[in-house]
């Protein structure tokens, strides 16, 4: 049997994991899901993903950001594909280092209020996110892509399948 390729969604609305879950595994992936970061996190180490999806607000404002940013910079967590689910507003740039446009967004006074900024060049598919947590420091970390919610089939599935091949 083929080895199927495992996907780790982590969201506290369990409709909207039902629904993502019915559309993975009709395509033949195999999904496993957590409620929270920490159980997250847990599923993520013992089960090593070919590819996570997080949804940002949790049991705080900001946890799916932190459990990317602790993929990040894990070791043996980094190589795996994150794809935020958000309804947050995505910035385009067409500049590679997606990093410098957030900085550059940040300093921006029409956009210097908004705790978070999420970028990706429309050209590399380069993304990131830039957020100011609870004590008002300034995080940033890359992510493999962005989907908004409520989540559609016809763009979830290709984000996946070129983040997996």
């Amino acid at each position: 049997m083929e080895n199927l390729k495992k996907i780790v969604i982590v969201d506290d609305d369990i409709d909207i994991i039902a629904a993502v879950e019915s559309i993975l595994t009709a395509k033949g992936y195999k999904v496993l899901s957590a409620n929270d970061k920490k159980e997250g996190l847990a599923l993520i180490m013992k089960e090593n993903p070919d590819l996570a999806i997080l949804d940002v607000m949790m049991t705080t404002q900001f946890e799916g950001f932190e459990l990317a940013e602790e993929m990040a910079k894990n070791a043996t967590l980094s190589h795996i594909p994150v794809i935020i689910q958000t309804s947050i507003e995505v910035l385009t740039t067409t500049k590679p280092s997606v990093q410098a446009m957030a900085q550059q967004f940040r300093q921006n006074p029409d956009y210097s209020d908004l705790r978070v900024i999420l970028v990706k060049d429309i050209l590399t598919g380069n993304a990131g996110v830039d957020y100011l947590n609870e004590n008002n420091e300034g995080v940033w970390f890359p992510v493999s892509a962005f989907v908004k919610k409520p989540v559609n089939a016809a763009v979830l599935l290709p984000e996946i399948e070129k983040l997996i091949k």
